[in-house]
């Protein structure tokens, strides 16, 4: 196993083929990257999910080999400021391509950083040059990006990616990686990674370089993520009444793992769906761990509010209003 390299920027994919989890953004880019018609693209949608994935095999697609003489890419959480669109993305678009395709493509990493008046800049930018260059952005939230700029962009929504989309990803590098991953391991990494393929494969580096042999147990313990099951344990407890054993199993599953109590949220909310209750209460619990969570964020002490969760579960199971 190779450990001097990301497996992220290793496995990377660099054709509209190997791409995963987005089929219908991948079947309409080729369509136009075929036609070389290419007009401004804003890539929206969460971490992980292919975004600076794509923008990268458009550029291979269009130049081949001259990909890096006809690309810039920049992040915009890193130059925010309008000095970076006045300044590296005008130098580099005034200048026509060295290639046979008539245009060049600027690539902004997490657009939505920009400051307004930097947006403000780069539609004039995107304005002037649109002859020579074409503008591919990526962002998290597409709110946050400036009307006159979305109007100019064909918006491209991306989703997170299904556990088989990961799962299929996983094996391969664990092939290659010649790795022995059990699927409890699959299923905890992914439950880990929520759908970022970016953060699942690099929870798989981190435990390989532990053993190649990887179960369950390692993930969660790299991940420091909580365990299902000792949640679902706590919980069960709540709603039978029992305050004092729910308190200690949550509190050990925090300290044992070293798990921060907003991961410990995260986890109840997802469990909340998983147990025997009425739709109503599940509803209402929900609602509940969305205002510790908030209350949490404000520093409020993590363990005083968990129990004041915990309390509310015991409240529920006695059929009591929380």
């Amino acid at each position: 196993m190779s450990q001097s390299e990301i497996w992220t920027e290793k496995y990377r994919p660099t054709k509209f083929e190997e791409v995963v989890g987005q089929h219908e953004i991948i079947r309409r880019v080729s369509s136009l990257v075929q036609a070389m018609n290419i007009p401004h693209l804003m890539l929206a949608g969460p971490a992980g999910t292919g975004k600076s994935t794509l923008a990268l095999a458009i550029v291979k697609a269009l130049y081949g080999e001259a990909w890096r003489d006809n690309y810039l890419e920049l992040n915009a959480s890193d130059e925010r400021g309008i000095d970076v669109v006045r300044q590296k993305v005008k130098d580099f678009a005034r200048t026509k391509a060295l290639a046979n395709i008539p245009f060049k493509v600027i690539f902004l990493d997490e657009a939505d950083a920009l400051t307004k008046e930097a947006q403000q800049a780069l539609r004039r930018t995107m304005e002037n040059f649109t002859n020579t260059c074409r503008f591919v952005m990526s962002c998290n939230y597409s709110s946050n990006i400036i009307d006159p700029i979305q109007s100019r962009c064909v918006v491209l929504r991306f989703k997170l990616l299904e556990k088989k989309d990961i799962v299929s990803v996983l094996n391969k590098i664990a092939e290659k990686e010649k790795l022995k991953l059990s699927q409890d391991a699959l299923d905890a990494i992914y439950e880990s990674s929520e759908g970022d393929c970016r953060r699942a494969i690099n929870l798989l580096q981190a435990t390989a370089s532990i053993s190649l042999d990887i179960n369950a147990e390692m993930v969660n313990m790299i991940a420091a993520s909580a365990k299902p099951a000792g949640v679902r344990i706590s919980l069960d407890y709540a709603l039978a009444g029992d305050f004092l054993n729910a308190r200690d199993k949550l509190l050990e599953t925090m300290l044992k793992d070293s798990i921060a109590g907003t991961e410990i949220i995260k986890a109840i909310q997802k469990e909340i769906w998983n147990l025997q209750i009425e739709p109503e209460i599940k509803v209402r619990l929900t609602e509940k761990a969305g205002e510790i969570e908030f209350r949490m964020t404000e520093g409020a002490d993590e363990f005083v509010q968990l129990q004041s969760l915990l309390a509310s579960f015991v409240l529920a199971g006695q059929g009591k209003s929380t």
